[in-house]
C-alpha cells in the first residue's frame, strides 16, 4: 500500500468546504466529470450501434442486438477486472495521484478517438477506456481512505458526498450527451463526454498543491522499515496464507482463459473471427459441443478449485465468513445480469417500443418538469463550486479556472437544451433521457435507505440482498405487464418504463452499496485484494451476461413477445431474491455475528 500520511499532519483539514477539505470537493469534480463522461458513452453505445442505417434522420450502424450486447458485454464486463491490476501497479509503482492523472488521460483518447465513428476508433477508443478505467477507478477512492487516515468518524460523510458527485456526473452526462448525439449527431455526444474528461483531468492534476504527500509515489524506504518493526515486535497475522505455486498457475490459467472467452464473443459474431475452437473434437448427445463453453467450463471448473482449496487452508471462522462473501457474489450475479439491462435491452425497448411523443399540456408539462430536474441539481453543484474557489484561489487558481470553464460550457448545453425543447407545441423524449431517472431516484432515495440502514429495523445483508432482488424483479415485472398483449408496431406507455426505473433503483439502495463492505468486514487482511478482485470478477460475469442476453431482446419479441423477454427477468431475480431469503440462517451462522 502506498505510504500513508496521516491527517492530522498536514493542512488538509485547515481549509473546509461543507465541513470537509477542499480536496475531497476537488476529488468530486474529479469524479463527476469522470462519471458524467463515462455515463454519457455508455447511454449511446447500444443505441448508435442498433440505430437503422437508413429511414432515420441521425442513421447509426444497423447492427443487431445481438453483436451490440456482446460487444458492450465484454467492454463492461473488462471494465470491473482491469481495476484489479491498477489497483496492484498504483500501490507499488505509480501512486494513486500519478495512477488517477494516467487513467484520466488514457480515457480522454478513449472518448477522443469514438467520437470519429469509424470501426477502428471504437474499438480503439473501448480498449482506451478499459485500461483507463483500471487505472482510475480504484485509485481515487484509496486517496480519499488515505486522506482521511485518522479520522474515521468523518470518512463515512466524505464517501457520502463523493458519491453525491457520482451520481451528479452520471446524470448530467446521460442527459446532455445524450440529448446532443440524439438531437445533432452520434459523434456530438461522444466528443463531449470526451472534452469533459479531459478537463476533469487538468483540474485535477492543477490542484496538486492541495494534496502534499497523500496518494504520492510509495515509499518503499518506509514501507520497509514498518514491516521490519512489525516482524521485530513479534506480531503475526493468524491468517496468514502465501499464495502457493499451484495458486499462482490457476490464477494465471482462470485469468487468460476469462480474457479469451470475453474478447472471442464479439470478435467471433462481429468480425467472423474464432480465437478458440468453434466446436470441440467431441459431441453432447450426438450435437457439436461448442469450443467456447468448454473453454468456460473448463476455466469455471480451475476456478473453483482455486478458491476452495485457498479457502480450506483458513481456520473454522474465518472459512466460514469467506463462505458467506461466495455465496453472496453468486446472488450478485444475477442482480447485475438484471440491472444492467438499463444499458441494453431497456435502450433498445425505450427507443423502438416506448410512447415518447407528448403534445399540449402534456408537453409543457414535461418541459416545465425537466427545466426543474436539470436547473435545481445544477445551481446546487455549481454553489458547491463557489465554496471551493472561495476557499482555494489562492493556492490552485488553475484548478478552480477550469472548473469555472467546465460549468460555463455545463450551462451553455442547459439552456440551449431547455429552449430548444420549448419552441414548437409538441415534444419527443430522448431515449436518454430515461436513463437519467436512476440517478434521480437515488439522489432523491438514497437518504431514506441510509437512515434505515442506521435504524433498529435494519435487517441482516441477507434480508437486504432479498429485498433488492425481489424489487428488481417486481420493475421487470411492471413492464411485462405494460407490454402484455401490446401489438407489434404499438408503443407502451412511458410510465411503465418510468415505474420500472424507480423498483430498479430501490433495489439497487437495498443491495448494490453492501457487496464491498461485506468483503472487507468478512475477509481477512491478507485475502482482501484476491477477494477484492473475485467481487469485481462476479460483477464483470453479471455485466457479460446482461450484455449476451439483453441482446436477445428482438429475437425473444419475436419469436414470443416483449412481455415474454421481461418475464424471464422478473422470475430470476424474483427467484433468486426468495432462495437468499431462505438462506439467511445459513448466512447469519456463517458470519459468526458479522452486522
Amino acid at each position: 500500500m502506498a505510504a500513508t500520511v496521516p491527517a492530522a499532519e498536514n493542512d488538509f483539514f485547515k481549509s473546509k468546504v461543507l465541513g470537509h477539505p477542499a480536496g475531497l470537493f476537488v476529488l468530486f469534480f474529479t469524479e463527476m466529470w469522470e462519471r458524467f463522461s463515462f455515463y454519457g458513452m455508455r447511454v449511446l453505445l447500444i443505441n448508435f450501434l442498433t440505430m437503422a442505417i437508413v429511414g432515420v434522420d441521425n442513421p447509426g450502424w444497423g447492427w443487431s442486438a445481438e453483436n451490440a450486447g456482446a460487444l458492450f458485454g465484454t467492454y463492461a464486463g473488462l471494465l470491473y477486472l482491469t481495476p484489479i491490476a491498477g489497483g496492484i501497479i498504483a500501490d507499488k509503482i505509480t501512486g494513486y495521484r500519478w495512477a488517477v492523472v494516467i487513467g484520466a488521460a488514457i480515457m480522454t483518447l478513449g472518448h477522443a478517438s469514438m467520437a470519429f465513428e469509424t470501426e477502428f476508433s471504437l474499438y480503439f477508443g473501448l480498449a482506451l477506456l478499459v485500461i483507463g478505467t483500471g487505472f482510475f477507478k480504484p485509485n481515487i477512492t484509496s486517496i480519499i481512505s488515505e486522506m482521511y487516515d485518522g479520522k474515521p468518524d468523518k470518512k463515512d460523510g466524505a464517501y457520502t458526498i463523493f458519491y453525491m458527485g457520482v451520481n451528479a456526473g452520471a446524470f448530467f452526462g446521460m442527459l446532455l450527451c445524450g440529448y446532443l448525439a440524439e438531437r445533432v449527431g452520434w459523434s456530438w455526444g461522444f466528443g463531449l463526454a470526451g472534452i469533459f474528461m479531459l478537463l476533469g483531468t487538468l483540474q485535477f492534476w492543477l490542484a496538486k498543491p492541495l494534496f502534499g504527500n497523500i496518494g504520492g509515489v510509495p515509499d518503499k524506504a518506509k514501507l520497509a522499515e514498518e514491516k521490519r518493526k512489525e516482524e521485530a515486535s513479534g506480531i503475526k497475522d493468524h491468517s496468514h496464507n502465501p499464495f502457493t505455486l499451484l495458486d499462482k498457475i490457476l490464477i494465471v490459467a482462470t485469468s487468460v482463459i476469462g480474457l479469451l472467452y470475453l474478447i472471442n464473443d464479439p470478435v467471433s459474431r462481429i468480425g467472423s473471427l474464432n480465437l478458440l475452437p468453434a466446436v470441440m473434437p467431441f459431441d453432447f448427445r450426438g450435437e457439436p459441443f461448442s469450443g467456447p463453453l468448454a473453454l468456460a467450463l473448463i476455466g469455471l471448473v480451475l476456478f473453483l478449485f482455486l478458491v476452495i482449496s485457498r479457502i480450506s487452508r483458513y481456520a473454522k471462522i474465518v472459512r466460514d465468513r469467506m463462505i458467506a462473501v461466495i455465496i453472496f457474489a453468486f446472488f450478485t450475479v444475477f442482480f447485475w445480469m438484471s440491472f444492467e439491462q438499463g444499458a441494453t435491452s431497456l435502450i433498445i425497448f425505450a427507443r423502438d417500443s416506448v410512447d415518447r411523443i407528448l403534445t399540449g399540456t402534456g408537453a409543457t408539462v414535461f418541459n416545465v418538469f425537466n427545466t426543474l430536474l436539470t436547473v435545481v441539481p445544477l445551481m446546487i453543484i455549481t454553489w458547491v463550486l463557489f465554496l471551493l474557489w472561495k476557499q482555494t484561489y489562492k493556492r490552485v487558481l488553475g484548478s478552480n479556472i477550469v472548473l469555472v470553464i467546465c460549468f460555463g460550457l455545463i450551462w451553455a448545453v442547459v439552456i440551449w437544451m431547455l429552449v430548444r425543447d420549448f419552441q414548437g407545441d409538441k415534444t419527443e423524449i430522448t431515449v436518454s433521457w430515461f436513463s437519467i431517472i436512476n440517478s434521480f431516484f437515488i439522489i432523491v432515495f438514497a437518504s431514506f435507505f441510509s437512515k434505515w440502514w442506521e435504524s433498529k429495523y435494519n435487517p441482516s445483508a441477507a434480508w437486504k440482498y432479498s429485498f433488492g432482488l425481489i424489487l428488481l424483479g417486481l420493475g421487470f415485472g411492471l413492464l411485462a405487464f405494460g407490454s402484455h398483449g401490446v401489438a407489434e408496431g404499438a408503443k407502451v406507455s412511458m410510465v411503465w418504463l418510468i415505474l420500472a426505473y424507480l423498483f430498479h433503483t430501490l433495489g439497487e439502495l437495498c443491495l448494490s452499496p453492501l457487496g464491498l463492505s461485506y468483503v472487507s468486514k468478512l475477509v481477512p487482511a491478507r485475502m482482501i485484494a484476491f477477494m477484492f478482485g473475485m467481487w469485481y470478477l462476479a460483477i464483470a460475469i453479471g455485466n457479460k451476461l446482461a450484455g449476451s442476453f439483453g441482446g436477445m431482446i428482438n429475437k425473444i419479441s419475436e419469436e414470443y413477445s416483449l412481455s415474454v423477454f421481461f418475464l424471464i427477468f422478473t422470475v430470476v431475480p424474483i427467484g433468486a431474491g426468495i432462495l437468499v431469503a431462505l438462506l439467511n440462517p445459513l448466512l447469519k451462522k456463517l458470519m459468526h455475528g458479522i452486522k
